[in-house]
């Protein structure tokens, strides 16, 4: 491809292009006269602009309102932004549920679909999971397959650029797996694959806890927590994609694992197994002395890791969620105790997305890509380097 210089024609084309869609997508059925004072460009230009959008079905004229007609006489012409012109999906793949979301070209999330899952599933047996959520998904919503222009998927594991997942130990058959070019087969559009944590992050950033603040630490909680930041508004993965991998850091001091520091009887419990792990949590609000000893050992630890985080990045907020977040007594501690261990305290808030976090960021990452094609101007919170 040759050098663009500023008095390249395409390129002038292109930035107008996209600085009259996102004003058409920005505003409610602008009139040309509208487009030109918001553009600023010339009448000619947005006219001429907003006829080749008309023809790549991305702007269609709005309908025009007939009792304003008789009162007014024939009205200026209208456009819109054609939102219905594609969609998008956002997928969750954790270890016990896939769940999918789907959203027009303007983030509005128009269904939803989720399906469990065996922990045990081979990978095979789990994108077969995916594909059946996403049919029931598009089925129920009357959308065809060749309208998707992007999807996204979250999932655990290190998640390199690609796509490929290099270190995935929470789902059998991960570590490895090129689960973008595996799902790249089942659909005719691009797909992006994230860190669950990560994907969380950017979803409460977007829709939840954090749409004030451009310094934040997601932390998926569970029983090897990670984690997910926000550094000036932008996700930052570190240079491998291992950025956040907090449930990592007992392995500096060679200190029990996860499993065996939330267990009241000595024996290890089974990494996702929630129900096991939750019940310790109940017998701790009961009363018994060696679940709360183990529960103040979960918190210790969790403490321990978010702190870690939050000296290295100073963020103006911690986000927690992931299954730990709905359980009693996790937040309070929380913050009293990055309070004295932090030079600067963070804020510290619950997920208000929950379950629904993971795939929520899916769906924005997906929904950031066709963004950057469309209008083509700056980076996104998600875009890699």
């Amino acid at each position: 491809m040759g050098r663009l210089t500023g008095g390249d024609p395409s390129l002038l084309r292109r930035i107008n292009s996209a600085v009259v869609l996102h004003a058409l997508r920005a505003a409610e059925a602008p009139t040309l006269t509208d487009l030109v004072k918001v553009t600023g460009l010339s009448r000619p230009t947005v006219e001429g602009v907003v006829e080749g959008l008309i023809d790549t079905g991305l702007v269609v004229e709005a309908a025009v309102d007939e009792g304003a007609t008789r009162r007014q006489g024939r009205p200026a012409r209208r456009f819109r932004f054609r939102v219905e012109a594609g969609h998008l999906l956002g997928v969750e793949i954790g270890p016990h549920r896939v769940a999918a979301l789907m959203a027009d070209l303007g983030g509005r999330v128009m269904g939803s679909a989720h399906v469990e899952v065996s922990a045990t599933a081979s990978a095979d047996e789990r994108l077969e999971r995916v594909r059946a959520a996403v049919t029931d998904l598009l089925k129920r919503a009357g959308v065809p397959g060749d309208s998707l222009r992007a999807v996204g998927v979250a999932t655990p594991g290190i998640v390199e650029a690609d796509g490929t997942v290099r270190l995935g130990t929470a789902l059998p058959g991960w570590t490895g797996l090129p689960l973008g070019e595996r799902l790249r087969r089942s659909f005719r559009c691009p797909v992006l694959v994230e860190n669950d944590a990560n994907a969380a992050a950017v979803a409460e950033h977007w829709k939840g806890a954090a749409r004030q603040s451009d310094d934040v630490v997601f932390v998926l909680a569970g029983l090897s927590p990670g984690a997910g930041a926000l550094i000036g508004g932008r996700l930052h993965r570190g240079f491998g994609g291992a950025a956040g991998e907090i449930g990592a850091l007992h392995l500096l001091g060679r200190e029990a694992t996860p499993e065996e520091v939330l267990s009241p009887t000595g024996e290890p419990l089974h990494p996702l197994d929630e129900a096991q792990v939750a019940e310790v949590f109940a017998l701790a609000e009961r009363g018994d002395e060696r679940a709360r000893a183990a529960v103040e050992r979960y918190l210790r630890r969790l403490v321990h890791d978010v702190a870690a985080l939050v000296l290295a990045l100073d963020p103006e907020l911690v986000v927690v969620g992931g299954w730990a977040a709905g359980l009693d007594g996790i937040l309070e501690p929380l913050r009293t105790r990055l309070a004295r261990y932090c030079l600067r305290p963070p804020l510290v808030a619950q997920s208000l997305l929950g379950e629904a976090a993971v795939a929520t960021g899916a769906l924005r990452l997906a929904l950031d890509h066709v963004e950057k094609q469309l209008f083509a101007v700056e980076s996104t919170v998600t875009a890699r380097r």
